[in-house]
């Protein structure tokens, strides 16, 4: 009898991932007029991915510095993803964002003595805090862009008023970047009510109480909630300042 886990590991597993990815290549195709592709190479990169993560993992775990190392190799990669779906041209700017996003919740969290200088805590909780940012980037990025190529108009009206360039796409697009915060927030304010997040399920499956597993989990929500805000806040700022996304959208710069 099963009783170790909430998902059966065996021979099912293949035939579920199968059927599944399948069924989303399927409605990608036929009910959402995309390709077969993306969901079926997506499912695909994510179980090499997976696989090879793992076995990186359990020896970049004993290690601290090693597992810094690949915090930053995901930086890297979560950089040059969400560069590239705002500005293919200038994608190494989101950078900034995933930093100023990262780099501070992290820094709070090991003063604080919350996040143990231990390289499986690090790998864990880096590694979330740089998918959300990833994720608000791309997300506020993609937003402001596409407000101020369908606002250009008033853009410019603001400008021949006497605002500054970087006033007058802050005047119009302020408001669209704090959309991107919407999945982190929703998630915070019903957990526990609507879904168990991976941290507090994990931790329990673990052995771990619910109690200690229910404050991890306010911690990760927590700082994903600080993340996703300053890297908002920064991309908007790059995008409204002139220097990322305008070539995407067709803009006017400062003259």
């Amino acid at each position: 009898m099963q009783t170790s886990t909430l998902l059966g590991l065996g021979p099912g597993v293949a035939a579920a991932v199968v059927i599944l990815a399948a069924l989303a290549a399927a409605v990608h195709r036929w009910a959402l007029d995309g390709g077969w592709l993306p969901p079926l190479t997506a499912s695909l990169r994510a179980v090499v991915q997976l696989a090879v993560v793992a076995l990186l993992v359990a020896q970049l775990g004993q290690n601290p510095w090693l597992a810094l190392g690949f915090a930053l190799l995901m930086f890297v990669i979560a950089t040059v993803t969400s560069g590239r779906r705002v500005d293919r041209g200038r994608w190494w700017w989101s950078a900034g964002p995933i930093a100023a996003g990262v780099l501070p919740a992290t820094a709070v969290l090991l003063v604080t003595g919350v996040l143990p200088f231990a390289g499986l805590a690090l790998i864990a909780l880096i590694g979330q805090q740089v998918g959300g940012a990833m994720t608000t980037t791309s997300l506020a990025g993609r937003r402001v862009v596409a407000e101020l190529a369908g606002r250009r108009g008033e853009v410019e009206a603001a400008v021949a008023l006497g605002f500054e360039w970087p006033a007058a796409r802050l005047l119009v697009a302020r408001h669209t970047a704090r959309e991107a915060l919407v999945p982190a927030l929703d998630q915070t304010r019903t957990v526990g009510t609507v879904t168990l997040p991976g941290a507090f399920v994990g931790m329990v499956l673990g052995g771990a109480s619910p109690v200690d597993a229910a404050i991890v989990q306010l911690v990760v929500l927590v700082s994903l909630m600080a993340v996703g805000s300053l890297s908002a806040a920064t991309t908007l700022w790059l995008c409204a300042s002139g220097g990322w996304g305008l070539s995407t959208a067709g803009l006017a710069r400062e003259v």
